[in-house]
């Protein structure tokens, strides 16, 4: 199927990236023939996606591509650019392809010496793809001297390079890297588009599919790992439960206490997997005798993995904590949606006695406050305090309200 399919509720976008697509296919079709290129081009060299969380502004980026390198037959004969199938297309959005390069943030920043090797190859050719394809996961955390990196190369950059940014809005990017990018915005989803994704693509039953796209608001990966795995449901009924706990000083310490332990849990087994997977294939790449006895010189390069993992399991487990602290957001959201009367959709029909028992026991005054509590707890994990810390200081203030 076309990779535009995966784009849910992005009618629009797909439509944009598909044009551009078939131009930048022109161009280098009309280079191996050693014709001109098309003096009107939907192409440019560097596109910036922005969008609200979970409306798969990296899909996207990623699905363009994969259009950027599709090597369907099909072209030939007027088909459209990214087929799905084919292996320019496959190997792209598996994340395998030699000519389409990756950059995540690991900890908090992206660090200029995890763009020095970025930057250099995206001045040379592609090996056998059709471009050479840059995609940086998390735009909004280049600090400032890797900004400076990508500055550098985006202003003048090789002419089969593209450079595709992802970040939550534009404010999130330095001014001189967005001024040079072709901005491409992504919608949230409806509710409606997100269920009709899970039942298409997960075989969900519609009644499920509609209750985690609703209790997700249109964020497309959380609605799916709901909606799929038992871990996140139970994990998500704790946090819905943890309103009726901050009755006492104690009641808060203890819901504070759990939410951080369960977090850790959370991103504890999400990282496993992946820290397993890479250290044995670095071993591997660095000879690594039977037995696991490593060869001599190699104990640094084994020792700046382990720390690149412990900062990406610090991440993993704040990352944890902020959706946690999202669904507790919509939790009071829908208490102040009753309170005023709105006629707004709630989130968390699953517990609207417990919604509708708060909304005639607090004012709205007092839920707004709760709110502010809960985004002053954000505020401070990303100023690095310590978890436990902004965790109880946010259960005592919902107590107090």
């Amino acid at each position: 199927m076309p990779v535009w399919d995966d784009l849910v509720g992005q009618e629009r976008l797909s439509a944009q990236l598909d044009a551009a697509a078939r131009d930048a296919d022109a161009i280098v079709t009309a280079a191996a023939a050693g014709a001109p290129p098309p003096e009107v081009s939907k192409m440019t060299h560097a596109w910036l996606f922005t969008g609200p969380p979970g409306a798969g502004h990296l899909t996207a980026a990623r699905a363009f591509a994969a259009a950027l390198q599709c090597v369907s037959p099909d072209r030939a004969l007027g088909g459209a650019p990214g087929c799905g199938f084919c292996d320019g297309c496959h190997t792209t959005l598996v994340g395998t392809h030699a000519d389409v390069t990756t950059v995540a943030a690991v900890g908090s920043q992206i660090l200029v010496d995890a763009m020095r090797d970025t930057v250099r190859k995206s001045f040379t050719s592609p090996a056998n793809g059709r471009w050479q394809v840059i995609l940086v996961q998390d735009a909004e955390r280049l600090n400032e001297k890797s900004a400076n990196a990508v500055l550098k190369a985006v202003e003048e950059p090789a002419p089969r390079t593209v450079w595709l940014l992802c970040a939550p809005s534009l404010d999130d990017v330095l001014p001189t890297i967005r001024s040079r990018c072709r901005h491409v915005s992504l919608l949230t989803p409806s509710v409606e588009a997100v269920a009709d994704m899970l039942v298409r693509r997960e075989g969900i039953e519609p009644d499920a599919a509609l209750a985690a796209a609703r209790a997700t608001q249109g964020h497309i990966d959380q609605a799916r790992r709901l909606a799929t795995d038992p871990r996140a449901r139970e994990r998500r009924a704790a946090v819905l439960r943890l309103p009726l706990r901050v009755e006492d000083v104690g009641g808060c310490l203890k819901a504070a206490q759990e939410l951080v332990d369960a977090a850790t849990e959370e991103s504890k087994q999400l990282a496993e997997e992946i820290d397993t997977k890479e250290t044995e294939e670095l071993k591997a790449a660095l000879g690594a005798a039977q037995g696991g006895r490593m060869p001599r010189g190699t104990a640094g390069v084994m020792k700046e993995l382990e720390d690149k993992q412990k900062r990406r399991r610090t991440r993993a487990q704040r990352d944890s904590l902020d959706l946690a602290l999202t669904d507790l957001t919509g939790f009071y959201r829908d208490v102040l949606a009753l309170q005023l009367g709105s006629h707004v959709a709630l989130a968390n029909t699953e517990v609207q006695d417990t919604l509708e028992r708060l909304a005639r026991g607090t004012t709205p005054e007092s839920t707004l406050r709760r709110i502010d509590a809960i985004a002053a707890c954000r505020a401070a994990l990303d100023r690095n305090v310590a978890p436990l810390l902004a965790v109880e200081a946010m259960t005592m203030a919902l107590r107090a309200g």
